[in-house]
């Protein structure tokens, strides 16, 4: 049958045509985006997967700053239990020293006046904090810090307490300038295991946290790998399509004009 008003032929190309035409739009798009998933049309469902991952890799890198920042404030800790060290270890050897039967009254008032500079040093080091947070505090106090995006699991972080060996050290001050004894010596022994206790927590809370730090990047490493596969474009795969569908579209274009001639050809049976 040969019409005049109807062009079935033209109408079937014009329509491949047009869906050539989008599907090149589109591969276009995810070429220059590097994305396989431009809008919820390309695949709805890996959409919805990938967005709850891009969410969870977002959290994964604060909750990273937040460990790298608690490991900061453990490190800024040890570095000032580091300086207690030092204050305890002279005011030991100043004790010794106060216990010389060969010193006088003076050479004691001497070694008091420079225990108590250093006894009020180590309680100014008690009060040092990190960005505003005190590094140290009574006994048993601690902090959580969140190590997982979920925040389903934490450490503990114990501010030491550092006050109360700086109290233990001061408690002996009125007994250096008539000389030190036995029982000062003891007491600050004792303060020394006290803050040699608090730097080996101080190691551990270190470590616990870099262990979680660690875990961290994988975890970020892994849910980028599963993002990827669902939302990254496979370059080689798609730029082989854009070739296909650009001699589609060459040819259906070709093809819709060889269309819209084929009606002439009722104009001769018509002259």
């Amino acid at each position: 049958m040969i019409s005049v008003n109807t062009n079935t032929a033209s109408s079937m190309a014009a329509y491949n045509l047009s869906g050539t035409s989008q599907q090149l739009q589109r591969s276009l798009q995810r070429l220059s985006s590097g994305s396989r998933i431009n809008s919820s049309f390309d695949d709805a469902g890996g959409l919805a997967v990938s967005m709850k991952l891009s969410a969870s890799i977002r959290r994964t890198e604060a909750t990273q700053a937040n460990v790298n920042n608690a490991l900061s404030l453990l490190q800024t800790q040890d570095g000032v239990l580091k300086n207690a060290e030092k204050i305890l270890t002279r005011l030991s050897e100043l004790a010794q020293l106060s216990s010389d039967v060969t010193k006088s009254t003076n050479d004691k008032s001497l070694y008091k006046t420079e225990f108590d500079a250093l006894t009020s040093a180590m309680s100014a080091l008690a009060a040092e904090e990190f960005n505003g947070v005190s590094l140290f505090s009574a006994a048993g106090t601690q902090i959580n810090v969140i190590t997982s995006e979920d925040g389903g699991q934490s450490v503990a972080i114990n501010l030491a307490d550092l006050a109360s060996i700086a109290t233990t050290a001061g408690s002996i001050a009125a007994n250096i300038s008539t000389g030190a004894g036995a029982t000062e010596i003891s007491t600050l022994d004792t303060a020394i295991q006290s803050l040699a206790t608090l730097r080996a927590t101080n190691g551990s809370q270190q470590q616990r946290i870099t262990f979680a730090a660690d875990m961290l990047s994988i975890n970020k490493v892994n849910l980028e790998l599963a993002n990827s596969r669902i939302a990254d474009l496979d370059i080689a795969s798609e730029s082989a399509n854009l070739a296909r569908l650009n001699i589609l579209q060459q040819a259906g274009t070709a093809m819709l004009a060889q269309a819209n001639m084929a009606q002439q050809s009722v104009l001769r049976l018509l002259v």
